[in-house]
């Protein structure tokens, strides 16, 4: 991961991937443990969590769609992995139902604070499923990104009104029941006592860029990769990225 065929997702995943792909590397490290215990709360059809396991990671999904899960299922299995990923019906409300407290050295939570009711009680029951020193990798959608969005595409007033929103949301047919800024994010992982490592801007320019551009420009890819790594830390893009990511650590 990046999956080289699939160009396009790449953009999407390729700076998160990174980032967790670090952490993962130092808590191997920290552990002595060649394999980690991963929870991907909300991971659907293993976007993340087959690569993970495919570092020789054990990894458990806990997602609330069995069509998800049965996609899961079978893409760890072509990937040759499925002895290391294991699907688990839940949500992160309801976490401690399917999974154990403190059990785990790392813990995703990717496109999950969006859609939940209260996404504070989600990030904390993400924190508390993480062992002492373990990492919290988590994504939600941008604000600003979806204001650019809405303005660039001619449709304003929908812009103004996501940018007065308290959910962040555009109109009634907006399709995201919430987004964050990088600040609010930050705020929700500090105020459960786990030290915030790193913030990263997602998708800056990527959602911007014409596909017809990528796809056919030489080397306009990997140069636009490199763009989203540049920019990503950099908290002066954080206000318009699509997506952000919040990389902590839970302290002993």
């Amino acid at each position: 991961m990046p999956d080289p065929m699939r160009p396009r997702a790449s953009l999407r995943t390729a700076v998160v991937w990174e980032v967790l792909k670090d952490a993962l590397d130092r808590r191997v490290k920290a552990t002595g443990r060649e394999a980690l215990d991963v929870l991907d709360t909300g991971g659907g059809s293993g976007n993340f969590a087959v690569p993970v396991a495919r570092l020789g990671h054990r990894v458990t999904v806990v997602d609330p769609s069995p069509n998800a899960l049965f996609a899961l299922e079978r893409r760890a299995a072509e990937a040759d992995v499925a002895d290391r990923v294991r699907g688990v019906q839940g949500d992160v409300l309801g976490l401690f139902d399917v999974v154990e407290r403190g059990g785990y050295d790392a813990v995703l939570c990717h496109g999950v604070l969006e859609y939940v009711e209260d996404p504070a009680e989600g990030v904390r029951n993400a924190v508390d499923a993480l062992r002492s020193e373990g990492a919290l990798s988590l994504l939600a959608a941008g604000l600003g990104g979806a204001v650019l969005a809405r303005a660039l595409a001619g449709h304003f007033t929908e812009a103004r009104r996501a940018l007065g929103d308290p959910a962040g949301r555009w109109g009634d047919g907006d399709p995201v029941p919430r987004r964050f800024t990088a600040e609010q994010l930050a705020e929700l992982v500090a105020a459960t006592g786990v030290e915030v490592g790193a913030v990263h801007g997602v998708r800056v320019f990527a959602d911007l860029v014409p596909g017809v551009l990528v796809d056919t420009e030489p080397g306009a890819l990997d140069a636009l990769l490199k763009l989203e790594a540049a920019a990503a830390e950099l908290p002066a893009f954080h206000s318009v990225a699509t997506q952000l990511h919040v990389l902590g650590e839970k302290r002993g």
